[in-house]
């Protein structure tokens, strides 16, 4: 047989609260068709079943209508005005004289609502014509008034009798059952129920947290007894996409949830680290109730995904680490190579230009470096300046006594005076002696072997990440190794990376991280 669901998103307060009113208006109405109601955290619906019978709809366009049919449509259209429904929020079903309830939608109307709505029905129940009821001996209609009367009086006179003197029995507890099937208990046993919420952490939701009276009190049949259900606020589903599974069970158990099932799927699509959550059910931010558990979706890695790089030779090696960056691939040895070619460029590289590999392979790169070559020829010798002679003071001369007198002693002229010093010759310094056969290259500086350790990575990306491609790698003596495969910021913002295993470095490391391969930030380690 066919089933129809009412299904009913509940997501605040204000959502439960009309669910709870569309409930009670059922159970109060008791259609025909209704099957059950559930209220549960997370589903909250109704079930319905098809009743037979002639729709109200064609009952309405049929030329005579008997009276008491008619009768029993405006008695209906109260009863569901008084619940806030008209006539058009039911699929109503004619069967015999009675019109039954197949279905009800969840709607809530205004007073003023239901008399415009109701207006046409009504009329079409007073168009036409109306058969009336037939009342066969109508000579002895006195007979069953006066037995009816008399047993109206006789049960009277009982339930006055009870309701006066009612029995008095022990109350049975149903502390710690589920709501229903308490109920259910102490109605058979003659009381009327109603509910109250609360909560209490240690009892499933939906069960008796107490009752009161409590179970073994003495109370007359008939009497109310009000049952505390444990219905704890809603709480919001945290957010553990992009987290490790560690990381998810502690965040959910933060927020008083369970860790549920886990499915692992291939993480080539959504480019999800191997052990990173996927996708989470209840979605982030979704309203639960706590003890519930969130099923994930766990990555087994990137699979299948390769890539490639061009032809790099002659580049700068800056540049050749950008296209082996964008390529998603890692820079992991640089080789130094002496060379004619410009300093720093690219001569080899490893793999070969537009060999497809796969994404996170390493690359190792060789540049030029300056050529050393040594001298033809031994310099020759260096002159130096002459030797410095200071000039010799000269004393003044002192005027003769007599003007007359001439000088006896004059300076000899011409060939016959002084001569001249000399001037110093300059030292020369001995020219090296020529090197026979070819020099020996220079021997490199012997390297100190540089000591390893063991290093971890962890780093929160901060909630207001730039939007790009982010890739983390480490750099050590040997060069650079990646750590976080490329991703994009939303799947970063607000998320804590950190590496799987301990990794072993030469000398001192340092984590780089980078945005769409310029250095966004450096974490030591």
């Amino acid at each position: 047989m066919t089933r129809r669901v009412a299904w009913f998103d509940v997501t605040t307060p204000a959502d439960r609260q009309a669910f709870h009113a569309y409930r009670t208006a059922v159970r109060a109405l008791a259609p025909a068709g209704l099957t059950d109601v559930v209220a549960r955290p997370g589903a909250y619906y109704a079930v319905w079943q098809p009743v037979a019978g002639t729709p109200l709809e064609e009952f309405l366009a049929q030329p005579v209508k008997p009276e008491e049919t008619v009768e029993a449509v405006r008695h209906l259209a109260a009863r569901l005005a008084i619940h806030n429904f008209a006539v058009s929020d039911a699929d109503i079903v004619v069967e015999g004289h009675e019109p039954r309830v197949a279905y009800l939608r969840p709607v809530t109307r205004t007073p003023d609502d239901i008399a415009l709505l109701n207006a046409p029905t009504l009329a079409a129940l007073s168009g036409g014509r109306v058969r009336p009821r037939r009342q066969p001996g109508a000579w002895l209609s006195f007979v069953p008034g006066l037995l009816f009367l008399g047993g109206a009086v006789y049960l009277g006179a009982q339930a006055a009798q009870i309701y006066l003197n009612p029995p008095v029995q022990e109350v049975v507890s149903v502390t710690g059952k589920e709501a229903k099937e308490a109920t259910q208990q102490l109605v058979r046993a003659g009381y009327r129920v109603q509910y109250t919420e609360g909560q209490a952490g240690s009892l499933p939701i939906g069960s008796i947290i107490r009752q009161d009276p409590a179970g073994g009190t003495s109370l007359p049949v008939g009497r109310l007894i009000t049952l505390t259900v444990n219905n704890p606020p809603a709480i919001q589903v945290p957010r553990v996409e992009e987290m490790t599974l560690a990381q998810a069970k502690a965040a959910l158990k933060d927020g008083a949830l369970t860790l549920g099932k886990v499915l692992k799927v291939d993480g080539t699509l959504t480019n999800t680290a191997v052990g990173h959550v996927i996708a989470q059910i209840p979605q982030p931010g979704a309203q639960t109730q706590p003890g519930q558990s969130v099923q994930v979706m766990v990555s087994t890695g990137v699979q299948g995904k390769d890539t490639w790089i061009p032809n790099l030779t002659g580049m700068t090696y800056e540049q050749a680490r950008d296209h082996v960056r964008a390529a998603g691939l890692v820079v992991t040895q640089v080789r130094e190579k002496p060379s004619d070619e410009p300093e720093n460029s690219v001569l080899e590289q490893t793999p070969s230009p537009y060999v497809r590999v796969a994404v996170g392979s390493p690359v190792t790169l060789t540049v030029a470096t300056a050529r050393y070559s040594p001298p033809t020829q031994p310099a020759g010798s260096l002159p130096l300046p002459p030797v410095y002679v200071p000039p010799t003071p000269t004393a003044p001369e002192e005027a003769p006594e007599d003007p007359s007198a001439a000088p006896t002693d004059s300076p000899a002229t011409g060939p016959t005076g002084p001569e001249t010093a000399p001037a110093p010759t300059p030292q020369e310094i001995p020219a090296t002696p020529p090197v026979t056969g070819p020099s020996p290259a220079p021997e490199p500086p012997p390297s100190a072997e540089l000591p390893t350790s063991s290093v971890s990575f962890n780093y929160q990306f901060p909630e207001d990440l730039p939007d790009g491609t982010y890739t983390v790698v480490v750099r050590d003596a040997d060069g650079e190794r990646v750590v976080l495969a490329p991703t994009e910021a939303g799947q970063l913002r607000g998320a804590t990376a950190t590496s799987d295993n301990a990794l072993t470095v030469r000398g001192s490391a340092v984590f780089v991280i980078r945005r769409d391969g310029a250095e966004y930030a450096t974490v030591n380690p």
